[in-house]
């Protein structure tokens, strides 16, 4: 073990040294797999294992995927190598309710432990046994895959749970304590958090440190004695972590993981997102899980430390994500109204409107019987991290605002779900919080103003007769979640679009047909295939139908040579169906890295299909297949690179699917237009913006365009303006124009991406 002394990392600062992309969605939990790996769950659904890249003793590399959850994972816990699970196994909990046990040898879900009733939160190891925590307040003991005992723990949701070297367990809950088990008894309970304990570690030799949404991390002494308390975060810590030099680490809502060295923040590591999880490797490296769905090792040690390529990245990613996080209500400040707005007058009683006073947003409600704007107070802005739930009471919502009622009341906490109406949600909390009901249409409205539902309807039979004067305010301390952009509907599309159904029996039927006209012709009967090859090829399709397997499936070299000599010698008009075969290969995690060595050769097997299949006269199969299977070659980020450098020769030999009859053509190659608009705003590639944004109006004007295609067109259109560096271009096109035909359109979706261009359109 190469572990770091204490002087050693107290004198450097960690720097970036990879990051393991992977995950589509928030990462939100790491486990440390002794030297096998690093093991990161996400609300993807995934658990990922990943492993030091035997070339590149840097960079690990995603080995498996372990799916078998159907909703977000979170806790994880390493079984180390034993007879049962030769290679390790891994333990993960998951909103599900579920506890699943997988076997890393196979990457296969060997155990699933049902018994809790709520979300799973934590996960731990007992001898053989496995102890598990949930929201449901209970911990539940788990031997030989049978429950053997539960018990009710906390009075409010159990949020994580730790195993001491002396052999008890520790847990910290939503009720703000920990407590100390022996067993089933309770031996002592720390109180002094403010807020929900969140996130617990062992401190070598010292005690037991949590981390809380009060923003502290606190080091308790086993008797339950305070010994130190770390305050530094501006927002809610949800995890922390210790290493045997002494060092700490804690991640947080704040968006950066801190370093702590006898109390004192040494070092802030900023992110492009919340950071859910921390977590120490051995040799004193950090690993950190972020809402951006990317996990990151970060070292002391100058030898590892990521390339000039990789930092400028991250340094780019970082920049841009706080950029984006300059708003106020929701808005970004400078594309508030000024107090002149308020010199016209509302269209209804309890209207609302957010103007800008100084650095601020203000809050206005129009008083219709006193015919004057009330001021409701300041709107403060918060982190706006892709509107990851928050929670309240264990619970996790879309929205946790934070409402103000003045009149030295305490500040309340008004949750709320995308799903549920505004006057039922406003009702039941009146009801809760105590409160009259007349100030029920302000707090609907607060609810419309701060999730960006301008359109909703307000109940015309409702009369408000609150007046506003002592109302509340819509505050969000820094820990509130509930401040959101300006509400577009459908940009800016994040994720690639893929077409990843195939009516296998069809292409085999197909290529068999073909093959038996190749084999009744003399002149080509060198062509066809043997009876080897067609059960070859039936094993091929055998492995793509088996869609649950994909993670530990593998495909021959043979397998590979076999489709890219079809590719290569068969009557181009015999080439779509198998086409319609790499399309699906390339969704396949082996199938892809196998074709990626083929295009790294000087014979680059796609750009010579693409030049056959548009060559004249195209055949609207060919011209289907191939733009089908670029487009799903977006799936696979180690395709980026790639797609990036053929960008113009792939966009310019596909540019006449734009005014194809054929809708099929028409939408796939919208959807290849889309993906690369998600692209090359990642990338920050400005002439590829261009370029793809000028393929997307030619397809947004084209009038025999069908609704789907334009749709797609037009969110790339409006994601190029909103994220991407083409903004100006699309105003000199006349993008406004687009925006008002589209508008018009009798079908919804159009309309309100016609709307979401306009109003990108008009932010200076």
């Amino acid at each position: 073990m190469n572990n770091v002394s204490s002087m050693e990392i107290d004198s450097k600062e960690y720097q970036l040294r990879c990051q393991l992309r992977g995950h589509e969605d928030d990462a939100r939990g790491i486990c440390i797999c002794g030297d096998a790996g690093i093991a990161t769950s996400s609300r993807d659904r995934t658990v990922r294992f990943w492993t030091l890249d035997g070339s590149e003793k840097r960079d690990y590399t995603i080995s498996k995927i372990l799916l078998g959850h159907t909703s977000f994972v979170g806790p994880l816990a390493w079984v180390s190598p034993n007879e049962e699970f030769p290679e390790g196994g891994i333990i993960s909990g998951g909103m599900d309710t579920l506890v699943l046990i997988w076997n890393l040898a196979t990457g296969e879900k060997v155990k699933t432990l049902n018994g809790h009733k709520l979300q799973v939160t934590g996960i731990t190891l007992d001898g053989l046994d496995i102890v598990s925590t949930s929201v449901d307040c209970t911990i539940r003991r788990w031997r030989g895959g049978q429950e053997v005992e539960s018990w009710e723990a906390h009075k409010a949701a159990i949020q994580a749970i730790l195993k001491l070297p002396s052999g008890e367990l520790v847990t910290g809950s939503s009720d703000m304590t920990l407590k100390l088990w022996k067993g089933k008894s309770c031996t002592h309970t720390f109180q002094g958090h403010t807020d929900t304990v969140r996130g617990l570690a062992v401190m070598p030799s010292l005690g037991i440190l949590s981390a809380s949404h009060d923003g502290s991390i606190r080091l308790w002494a086993l008797s339950g004695e305070l010994l130190m308390e770390m305050v530094g975060h501006t927002s809610i810590v949800y995890s922390v972590d210790a290493h045997a030099s002494g060092l700490i680490v804690s991640g947080s809502e704040d968006c950066s993981a801190k370093i702590w060295k006898d109390g004192i923040c040494v070092q802030s590591i900023e992110h492009p997102g919340c950071v859910w999880d921390v977590k120490f490797m051995e040799n004193g490296d950090i690993v950190t899980a972020c809402s951006d769905g990317i996990v990151r090792i970060w070292t002391v040690d100058h030898d590892k430390v990521a390339g000039a390529v990789e930092l400028d990245s991250f340094a780019t990613q970082l920049s841009q994500y706080k950029i984006s996080r300059k708003r106020v209500g929701g808005l970004k400040l400078e594309d508030l109204p000024g107090l002149d707005a308020l010199k016209t007058p509302g269209t209804s009683n309890g209207q609302t409107k957010v103007v800008r006073e100084g650095d601020n947003g203000v809050a206005y409600a129009w008083n219709m019987k006193e015919y004057k704007w009330d001021k409701i107070g300041e709107v403060v802005d918060g982190p706006d991290d892709n509107l990851k739930s928050p929670v309240l009471d264990g619970v996790q919502y879309d929205y946790v605002f934070d409402v103000d009622i003045g009149d030295g009341e305490p500040v309340r906490k008004l949750p709320y779900n995308r799903s549920d109406s505004p006057y039922d949600v406003a009702d039941k909390w009146l009801l809760n919080e105590n409160l009259p009901l007349s100030y029920r249409q302000q707090i609907v409205e607060f609810i419309l103003q701060n999730t960006g539902q301008r359109d909703f309807t307000p109940d015309p039979l409702f009369r408000d007769p609150f007046t506003g004067s002592s109302a509340y305010v819509p505050g969000a301390p820094s820990k509130s979640t509930g401040v959101l952009k300006p509400s577009y509907k459908h940009i800016p599309k994040k994720g690639m679009l893929v077409f990843d159904v195939a009516q296998f029996d069809g292409i085999l039927k197909k290529i068999s047909e073909f093959n038996n006209t190749l084999l009744s012709d003399q002149e080509k009967q060198h062509l066809s295939l043997n009876e080897a090859d067609m059960s070859r090829l039936s094993a091929i399709v055998k492995v793509l139908k088996d869609t649950s397997h994909y993670h530990i499936s593998r495909f021959s070299d043979g397998d590979v040579a076999l489709m890219l000599k079809l590719l290569e010698t068969w009557p181009v008009a015999m080439l779509f169906p198998v086409v319609d075969v790499i399309r699906m290969i390339v969704l396949h995690p082996d199938g892809v890295s196998k074709l990626l060595q083929h295009i790294k050769d000087e014979n680059d097997f796609v750009i010579e299909l693409i030049k056959k299949v548009t060559a004249s006269p195209p055949l609207p199969a060919n011209v289907l297949t191939s733009l089908r299977a670029v487009t799903n070659l977006f799936k696979n980020s180690t395709f980026s690179e790639w797609l990036q450098i053929h960008r113009a020769e792939i966009l310019d030999a596909f540019s006449s699917c734009c005014s194809s009859p054929n809708k099929n053509v028409q939408i796939s190659f919208a959807t290849l237009i889309l993906n690369y608009a998600v692209l090359l705003v990642e990338k920050k590639d400005e002439e590829g913006q261009s370029q793809v944004l000028s393929a997307a109006f030619e397809m947004a004007e084209e009038g025999t365009v069908d609704s789907d295609s334009r749709f797609r067109a037009l969110v790339a259109i409006g994601s190029l303006m909103l994220e991407g560096l083409v903004k100006r271009v699309a105003l000199d096109f006349d993008v406004v124009n687009i925006a008002n035909s589209a508008k018009a359109s009798k079908d919804a979706k159009i309309a309100e991406v016609g709307a979401d261009i306009e109003l990108v359109a008009k932010q200076s």
